[in-house]
């Protein structure tokens, strides 16, 4: 049976594809994390497991490549529940997605008066919640009310110079979960200043992983891989292994390649990495992450890589920003006070030293030496 090893990095994940794959929707040539295939041996007499075959995709969704793997004994059953996996991230998209004009949440900004209470999806109302409690007990590091200042760091990257003093005051007194009002009982949700703006960057994609593993699992294929993008959720693992192997980079340059990877064996978790490896700004010798800390309306200027394990990716997404922003001491603080959950974060201090942090439950590094096929 096909084996392989992920590698989520920061802030997107690269693959390295096998070209014996039996059925690839589409071929992988984007230069974001990897794959490494390798071929096991059949065992006699055979049994359900051997009669399974892997199948892998890759469709453009939330913007972005989006791979699913599973094993099925049939390819029409792949291409079934994958296709139905696919919809599922496409709804969820098409309700939390801050580029889209007419996406829910865009339109929760620009189409109805302030204060005004506005019926919301499941979808919305789920990650919404999952978010405000997030910000609660990070005192307010992770805020999807943060569009607004989110919005002017898209422009200064792409102009390549700071936000004026004055756009991000302005952006600043919008944002604040204060001015955000959630009735559970009749899902609605009332903005409560002019001028905000939700982003769910920050946790949506995890979602949409959560949602396609448990669509696959639906289809009755429960051994499946969803990665969108540096958000990954393992379900089963592939048949005779512990679990999907995710190599984890703990570098924080795109070129270092000083470091062994650390692999980890996961099934039935998400992972998330975030950082400013590969999604930054410089200016006058200062390096702004895209990671914005609502607090200060600036991106983070600190060199660091986070990556999360959690039960769900939809946690580890929002984990993984939120430790970001609040540093090594609370974010192993938060991450002790959420249960099952573990952190990696590798940071370069002021001298530029690589120092290594993580929770006392970090699976153990492993070392691999295996090319890929």
């Amino acid at each position: 049976m096909g084996d392989q090893t992920i590698r989520p990095t920061q802030p997107m994940t690269r693959f390295r594809g096998n070209d014996r794959t039996r059925n690839q929707r589409f071929r992988w040539g984007l230069v974001t994390a990897g794959l490494l295939f390798c071929l096991g041996t059949p065992f006699f007499p055979v049994t359900a497991a051997d009669k399974l075959q892997r199948f892998e995709f890759v469709q453009i969704r939330m913007g972005i490549p989006v791979r699913i793997l599973v094993y099925a004994d049939q390819e029409l059953a792949a291409i079934q529940a994958t296709q139905a996996a696919y919809e599922r991230i496409r709804q969820i998209d098409r309700a939390l997605s801050d580029y889209d004009p007419d996406s829910e949440v865009r339109r929760l900004a620009s189409q109805h008066p302030v204060g005004t209470p506005v019926p919301v999806s499941d979808d919305l109302l789920r990650v919404l919640l999952a978010a405000r409690e997030l910000n609660h007990r990070s005192d307010g590091a992770f805020d999807v009310t943060i569009g607004p200042l989110v919005k002017l760091w898209r422009v200064a990257r792409q102009k390549h110079v700071l936000p004026e003093v004055e756009k991000l005051q302005a952006a600043r007194d919008v944002v604040g979960d204060r001015y955000l009002d959630v009735d559970i009982e009749h899902k609605t949700v009332t903005l409560l200043k002019a001028g905000m703006q939700l982003d769910f960057g920050g946790i949506a994609k995890g979602y949409a992983a959560d949602e396609a593993c448990r669509v696959l699992n639906a289809h009755q294929l429960p051994i499946s891989l969803v990665a969108v993008a540096g958000d990954i959720r393992a379900g089963d693992p592939p048949p005779g292994k512990a679990g999907w192997r995710i190599e984890v980079e703990d570098k924080i340059h795109p070129t270092d390649n000083r470091h062994v990877p650390r692999v980890l064996d996961l099934a039935h978790r998400g992972i998330s990495t975030s950082g400013d490896t590969y999604q930054f700004l410089e200016i006058d010798g200062i390096r702004y992450s895209h990671i914005v800390d609502p607090k200060t309306g600036l991106g983070l200027t600190t060199r660091e890589s986070v990556t999360i394990l959690a039960p769900t990716t939809m946690q580890a997404d929002g984990l993984a920003s939120t430790v970001s922003i609040l540093g090594p001491k609370r974010g192993l603080e938060l991450i002790a006070a959420t249960p099952g959950t573990d952190v990696l974060i590798v940071q370069l201090d002021a001298e530029g030293n690589r120092q290594v942090f993580h929770s006392p439950g970090w699976p153990e590094n492993k070392a691999t030496n295996e090319s890929p096929n």
